[in-house]
C-alpha cells in the first residue's frame, strides 16, 4: 500500500501563507539546495494531490515554466480535490492568463504537459477516496495544500509522513497547518538545514502517549 505524503513550507511561527493568502516571504530564504530538496520529493511521486484553488495557481504557471522544478510538475499525474467537481472554467482562465503574460514578456509558452492532461477530479469523500488511491499500485502520494485542504488531511489522519521546509520567518498571523489539531509527535526520519535558513523537516505522525 502506497503512503500520503504532505509537503508543505511554512513559517516559524507554524503558518503555510499569510493572512491574505501570499507565500512570496518564503522566496527570501529558499536557496538552491533547498529546491534540490523539494525537487527530490517531487520526483518520488506518483502522484498530485491538491486542492482546487491551488490547482488553478499551479496550472496557471506550471505548463509555461522554463525553471528546474517544472519537469516534475508537469509530467506527474494530478489529482484534484473538489467539491463540486467542476474545474473547467477555472483551468482554462488560469492557463490562458499565464500563457498571455508570458507572450507580453517575450518568454516562450509551452503547452499543458501529459500530467495536467491526465488530471482526475475526487472531493465527495476524502477519507474513503484517500484509502482507495492508496490501496492503488505505484509509487506514494504526495499532497501539496492549499492550507484548508491540507488541513483536512491532517485533521483526518490521513498523512503517513510530512516533508516540511520550516523558514526562518515569523508572520505573526495567517494560514496555520496545525492550529486547532489532536496533538501528536513526529517521529523524525531526518532532518536538513540549508545554506539559506530553511530546514527540512521528514516525519511520521506518532499518536501522543496519555
Amino acid at each position: 500500500m502506497r503512503r500520503l505524503v504532505l509537503k508543505m513550507s511554512m513559517s516559524l511561527d507554524g503558518y503555510v501563507a499569510g493572512p491574505d493568502g501570499r507565500i512570496d516571504w518564503l522566496m527570501r530564504t529558499l536557496d538552491s539546495e533547498a529546491t534540490a530538496w523539494i525537487g527530490q520529493t517531487l520526483r518520488q511521486a506518483g502522484a498530485h494531490l491538491v486542492g482546487r484553488r491551488t490547482y488553478a495557481d499551479m496550472l496557471g504557471y506550471w505548463p509555461t515554466s522554463t525553471e528546474p522544478l517544472a519537469a516534475p510538475m508537469n509530467t506527474i499525474p494530478k489529482i484534484v480535490f473538489s467539491r463540486s467537481g467542476d474545474l473547467e472554467h477555472e483551468t482554462t482562465t488560469a492557463l490562458r492568463n499565464a500563457t498571455d503574460a508570458r507572450r507580453e514578456a517575450g518568454l516562450p509558452v509551452v503547452s499543458p504537459a501529459d500530467g495536467w492532461a491526465a488530471t482526475r477530479v475526487l472531493g465527495t469523500d476524502l477519507a474513503a477516496e484517500i484509502a482507495a488511491l492508496k490501496a492503488e499500485p505505484g509509487q506514494d502520494l504526495l499532497a501539496h495544500g492549499g492550507a484548508s485542504f491540507a488541513r483536512s488531511l491532517v485533521g483526518l489522519g490521513l498523512v503517513d509522513e510530512y516533508r516540511l521546509l520550516v523558514h526562518p520567518v515569523v508572520l505573526g498571523s495567517g494560514l496555520a497547518l496545525f492550529s486547532g489539531m489532536t496533538a501528536f509527535d513526529l517521529a523524525a526520519v531526518h532532518t536538513t538545514a540549508f545554506p539559506g535558513g530553511a530546514v527540512g523537516i521528514v516525519g511520521r505522525p506518532l499518536p501522543v502517549a496519555r
